[in-house]
Parts: C-alpha cells; structure tokens; sequence
C-alpha cells in the first residue's frame, strides 16, 4: 500500500548567512593565552583538563565540598550541572571558578532550555514538537534564546542539538529529543539551533555521533546495538552530522552504541572506537573541534570497561573531553599508565589541551567575570515566554478533519496545498481548491523536496530568491510571499 504525506507548509527560510562562531581561531592574542596557561599545567593537571565533572546546586554541602576539592586538587577541565535552582547555580559557579588554576569551562545538557535542567526556569517545548514548525527561523530564534539563557548564567557549553533522527518507535531514550524521522528537517532545524546559540557565543554540540535513533534499548543502562551497513548510516543517520560540520559546529557528543560494521570490536561504543571517531568523525567527515564523550559513568560503557580504562581508550579513540569520569585519580593514573605502555602519548594529550584552552579563550574564559545574580530569574524567563508562545502556535497541526470541523483558513487568504508524494490530486486539495481558491502543488516523493530545501536554503547559504535553478527554489519562489500554514 503506498503511502504518501501532504503538507500544506508556511516555508520561510532561516537566515543561512550567518558564519558560525570562531572558537578554535589561532589568533596571535589567543595563542598566547593558551601558551601562558598550559605552560603552568603539570602532567596531571593537563590530564584533568580533559575532564568535565558532575555538579548540582541541590545535593547539599558534602556534594559542594567535593566538586570544590575535586576543582582544588586536580584543577579539572569543566563542570557540567544537572538539577538544581539558577541562583544557586550562579552562586556555586562564582565560586568553583575563583577557586580553579585554569578557568572553568561550565556545561549543561539543556536541549529545551534552561528548564530541562533547573526549577524556576520555563520550560521551551521539546524538539520533536519543534519537528511540527515550518519556519525555521523559528528554531533560529529559539536557539538564540536558550544561547542567551545560557550566557546569562555563566555556562559556555550546551550540548544540544540532539540531531539523531527518531526513525524507531521503540527507542526509550531518544524519542521526543529529536526534531522527528525526516533526516532533512532534522538537519535543517539543528543547524538552526545550533546557529541561534552560535551566534550568541554559546557552543552547540551535536549529538549523539554516530546516531542514537534507531535503538531499543537505553544507553545508561546497556549497550545498543544498530546492525546496519556503513551505506546505510550514510544515507540516513550521518547526514544531519555531516551538514552540521560543514555549517560550523563547535563540538561532537559521542554515542554509547555498538556498531559491528563500524567497529567490530567486541561491546566496543562509538566512544571508544577509533574506527568511529579517529576514522569516521575525524578523517572522513573532517570535524575538527572538540569531541565530547557521552557520560563515561553510564552502563553503556561501564558494563564493559571500567572507569579508567573507558577513558584511556575514548581518548586513544580521538575524543578530547572526557564527561563525568567516575574516579578521578584512577583515572588520571590509568591514563598515565596507557602513556607509559605507549598506548597513549603525550603528545595527542598536549594537542587535545591546547585545542580546550583554546575554545576557552574564544569562551571568554580569559576573562573570568562573576555572575550576577541580581533578577536572575526574571531575566532568564524573558528569553522563553515570547519564543514559546511562538513555537506553541506554529506547531499546531490538524491530523484529521471529521464531520464539520472547519479548517483553520480565510477566504481571500493566499494559500498553497503542497503534497509531497502524493500520486495526485486528493479530497483535500480538491476542497481546499474549491472552498479558499488554494493552489496545488504536487511533487513526486517527499525525499526530492526536502534535499533541495537542505542544499539549496541551508548547506550553500544562498538566498532563496538567488538559489540556483531547482525545485525548491521554484517552490519557494511560488509561495514565498505569503502562505497560510495548516
């Protein structure tokens, strides 16, 4: 039975000029900041700036009192902060960082915002409503926002966007994190996101590489398995990774799942393979900014190796960053061993610290400057409610139309049915046509469409109205001036 989608779409391009955020340029000033700090590290100090380690501001003073002896006694690479309130955090943040040797590189997993994470923040909606927008600039401002959310509470690094695409409905730990099933809106939308923080001077992270889509089971608690070919993670999963690399992606989150046609390895992660990140990542895809494991204390990866050594061989894999390690000094010690057996070197350990102090610098950790926390909440609710609202309205779609339920329209409005795979003219195009005079737009498969909206709208950052000849640009140019969304 042939199945076919029908859209009746508002499409408004985001704005693809904008350059991605510099965090890894080589200026003489910011060379010689990263020289004068990595010049004060000693051996295990540059070890531990590979380290990102868990903080809360609502575990209480045992947990305050560790993470700052953590800070003290290894000078670590970053934090990361779950739950907790925003206040609290900003307190906690001034005062990790006037304690550390080397400036704090603070993180969060906030993929809808601030909220996802603390009380008293308004939650954004989650990506797979976002997926139901037709406006893309849209996402752009919404990323804008939650990069502003973050600026405004000291964190530098949001890892988001989740750009797996959502193509199991099994899966239980994906799901509503991702814009949906459509590899070219997902890509489309990431990059929107990602640009919104960029542009603001928050560093995106796409995750999780090589795709987390289509699993079954839940990474904190096992190790997926995805039996697929390399031609078919290229087809589909690698192509939201890929376009958000040419688009200037700050940072790589890595996926805990077993690959047998990228590795074959036993029970070996993406994270810990070199085939995936070295190979794959690195060298085929050409990313160049920094790689960030997923959480090294998840069962995934410590089911099958224990805590040092998951971090000795994610770093022998290629990854700079090394998220929530659960043992610090046993760590730093493995680590050590691994170089001493010539399994690591120092060298790749030098480039990857270098490569952090420098994204740093391009942070404005050379400039460490403390919170405010005067109407904090406030100022962070402000970035959500207007960009909610919006987001809330354009993902409003009618699934079905029974009885004498009206559709949504005006008569004397300009509107365009597009059905994208339909094998021809339906009941409802030949209702909207007759009812509200809308024009008909038939393409072939949903496929053709949506890659010429990629390549033409985001990956050459050409205007629409100067794209060259397809048919996305002939679509855009139809119904660009004004479309009634559906």
């Amino acid at each position: 039975m042939k199945r076919w989608i029908c859209f009746l779409l508002l499409l408004v391009l985001a704005n693809t000029n904008m350059m991605a955020q510099k965090f890894y340029e080589e200026t003489p000033e910011a060379i010689k900041w990263v020289n004068k700090k990595f010049k004060k590290l000693n051996k295990n100090e540059k070890i531990a700036q590979l380290m990102i380690i868990r903080a809360h501001s609502n575990l209480g003073e045992d947990h305050v009192a560790k993470v700052t002896e953590t800070i003290r006694k290894y000078n670590v690479g970053g934090l990361c902060f779950f739950q907790g309130g925003p206040v609290r955090q900003a307190v906690l943040t001034n005062k990790y960082q006037s304690l550390a040797k080397t400036p704090l590189m603070i993180s969060i997993d906030g993929e809808w915002g601030l909220g996802m994470r603390l009380d008293s923040v308004i939650n954004f909606p989650r990506q797979l409503m976002m997926g139901a927008v037709s406006n893309a600039d849209l996402i752009y401002q919404f990323g804008k926002a939650v990069g502003e959310q973050c600026k405004r509470l000291g964190i530098h690094v949001n890892y988001a966007p989740d750009i797996d695409i959502n193509n199991n409905p099994m899966n239980p730990v994906i799901n509503d994190r991702s814009f949906g099933e459509d590899k070219f809106k997902v890509a489309l939308f990431g990059t929107a996101y990602m640009r919104g923080m960029q542009d603001v001077g928050v560093m995106a992270t796409g995750k999780h590489f090589p795709g987390h889509g289509d699993v079954a089971v839940d990474s904190h608690y096992d190790l997926p398995v995805i039996n697929k070919t390399k031609a078919q993670l290229d087809e589909l999963e690698l192509y939201p990774f890929r376009e958000l690399i040419k688009a200037g992606l700050g940072s790589m989150m890595t996926a805990h799942i077993f690959i047998p046609s990228l590795d074959s390895s036993a029970n070996r992660a993406a994270t810990l393979s070199k085939n995936s990140i070295n190979g794959l990542l690195r060298n085929e895809l050409g990313f160049k900014g920094l790689s960030f494991t997923d959480a090294l204390e998840m069962k995934g990866i410590t089911k099958f190796f224990p805590s040092g050594e998951a971090s000795v061989e994610a770093l022998i894999a290629g990854n700079d960053m090394l998220c929530l390690p659960e043992d610090i000094p046993g760590t730093i010690a493995k680590i050590r061993q691994a170089i001493d057996e010539g399994r690591l070197n120092w060298e790749s350990i030098d480039a990857s610290v270098k490569k952090i102090l420098l994204a740093k610098y391009h942070l404005g950790l050379n400039k460490v400057t403390k919170i405010d926390t005067a109407n904090l909440v406030n100022d962070l609710n402000v970035q959500t409610n207007l960009i909610k609202t919006q987001l809330s309205k354009n993902a409003i779609t009618l699934l079905r139309k029974e009885n004498n339920l009206s559709y949504p329209l005006k008569k004397g409005q300009k509107i365009a049915y597009v059905a994208i795979g339909a094998p021809g003219e339906n009941s409802i195009s030949v209702e909207l046509s007759k009812a509200y005079n809308a024009t008909v737009y038939l393409f072939g498969t949903r496929a053709s469409i949506g890659k010429q909206l990629m390549d033409d709208a985001a990956a050459n950052q050409i205007p629409a109205d100067k794209a060259d000849s397809s048919s996305a640009k002939q679509l855009i140019e139809k119904i660009k001036n004004k479309v009634t969304i559906l």
